[in-house]
């Protein structure tokens, strides 16, 4: 006699980027281990190839973590993990009034959202007649976020622009050289290249305020946590 096949049940959430609904599903035991084992490995490539395919699979194809902006990717993972094993993670921070003392504080991921500054746009003027159209980054882009040191900004940048218009002639990326883009980048003055960096820290991210109170000084603050990393530490 064949074994009863278990029922999966569905869920709606609405896409941070486009506003669109869509259905997605918890993983199953199955993929779980697959995640595990990328998590123990310590690999980098492991583990975000494990999330795509987990992201892809548990919204039934419908995503393509590949092309969607990584803050989509991080969200739909939150989502998904929350149904998985519990809407309710325990995060370790360190206190603000100190900065030292490390605390720990419940977070429900049901109230967590990706959120975007005001001033935050795609488009960057960096002077009279040339602009730059930015791309976001993509969850294969995690690797380049998580360098150290100057080289992770210019890297951030060759992969995220998307175009760089001078009057009416638009200057695809695909249509540039890696040394022309390097060029490039490094002609920017003080004032344009923090205008383009900008837009990395004005973009969309998970964000969420929270109450801690330092357990040796009883001084309660309020931080923010933002990115994927902050909450499932």
């Amino acid at each position: 006699m064949a074994l009863p096949k278990l029922e999966t049940k569905t869920y709606t959430l609405t896409l941070p980027s486009t506003g669109e609904e869509i259905k997605y599903r918890a993983f199953l035991v199955k993929e779980q281990k697959i995640l595990m084992m990328a998590q123990d490995s310590k690999d980098k490539k492991e583990i975000v190839d494990a999330m795509s395919s987990l992201i892809s699979t548990c919204t039934f194809d419908k995503i393509n973590p590949n092309t969607c902006p990584l803050f989509d990717a991080e969200y739909l993972f939150l989502k998904i993990r929350g149904k998985s094993v519990g809407d309710i993670v325990e995060v370790t921070t360190t206190c603000p009034d100190d900065k030292k003392t490390k605390a720990n504080i419940s977070v429900d991921i049901n109230e967590i959202e990706c959120n975007m500054t005001d001033e935050h746009t795609r488009e960057i003027e960096i002077s009279d007649g040339i602009k730059i159209i930015m791309n976001y980054p993509l969850l294969k882009d995690t690797k380049i976020f998580m360098q150290e040191g100057p080289n992770m900004v210019f890297d951030a940048l060759e992969s995220c622009i998307h175009s760089i218009e001078h009057g009416e002639t638009v200057h695809n990326k695909v249509d540039i050289t890696k040394k022309e883009l390097t060029e490039f980048i490094d002609s920017l003055n003080t004032r344009q290249f923090e205008k383009l960096t900008s837009f990395f820290n004005t973009m969309p991210k998970l964000r969420h305020v929270v109450e801690i109170t330092n357990p040796e000084t009883k001084v309660t603050s309020e931080i923010i946590l933002e990115g994927l990393d902050s909450f499932l530490v």
